[in-house]
């Protein structure tokens, strides 16, 4: 009986995107543009932090955003009203975003005459984590309702995730959630891991991650 031939699929895949991955961080590099992947769950607060964020720099920088989504077209009209470049893109029914259809995003926003581009992902804890989509940094939202347990259900976004954003603080009163304990869970998966607690509706901790955010578009801008 002949051997049977056996493909791995999905390491083949990953193997793949990440070759891509590798060519648009050089090039986003050369480029001096700051690409920020920026991933969650429905209902996080994600869009909402996004135009807080804008709020706070696009007066100081020149800003795009593509807004990834399986359908609709609703958060990228919220984006456009706050002034900056901003594209939808469609998944066709995936739950992710990888690194050849984050390129094709760039190419359709344009950043010839950006200093940081945004990608807001796909929304869940899952699949965007898996594809490495050639962003310069990555950070996640987690919003207070959701849980203080979720980087033992989800390790993987917590590992991979450059900055932790801990959303809705306001309400935290009123729910089951330990911040100290989040913190020591993310910096157990990840000791690098910067932890920003914010409240996009009030505006708390906004100055903290937008500072960073202000740093790390000066490194890109002045690296060789």
């Amino acid at each position: 009986m002949d051997e049977l031939k056996v493909i791995e699929i999905k390491k083949s895949i990953y193997e793949s995107n990440d070759v891509e991955a590798a060519k648009l961080k050089k090039d986003m590099k050369d480029k001096h543009v700051f690409l920020l992947n920026l991933m969650s769950s429905p209902g996080s607060g994600k869009t909402t932090t996004l135009v807080k964020t804008i709020e706070e720099l696009k007066s100081e920088m020149r800003i795009g955003v593509m807004e990834a989504d399986i359908d609709s077209d609703v958060d990228a009209r919220t984006i456009l009203k706050t002034g900056v470049k901003a594209i939808q893109i469609h998944t066709g029914g995936m739950c992710h975003l990888d690194a050849p259809m984050t390129k094709e995003g760039i190419e359709n926003l344009g950043i010839e005459d950006l200093d940081m581009a945004i990608l807001e992902n796909v929304g869940n804890l899952v699949c965007p984590a898996e594809f490495d989509t050639g962003a310069t940094k990555n950070a996640m939202i987690l919003s207070v309702p959701e849980g203080d347990d979720k980087p033992l259900k989800y390790p993987l976004m917590f590992e991979i995730a450059d900055v932790l954003l801990i959303n809705k603080i306001d309400v935290i009163d009123i729910f089951d959630f330990d911040i100290d304990v989040i913190k020591k869970r993310a910096k157990r998966l990840n000791p690098d891991i910067k932890i920003f607690p914010i409240s996009a509706r009030t505006g708390e901790g906004i100055k903290e991650w937008t500072d960073w955010l202000r740093s790390e578009v000066k490194f890109v801008k002045e690296s060789n």
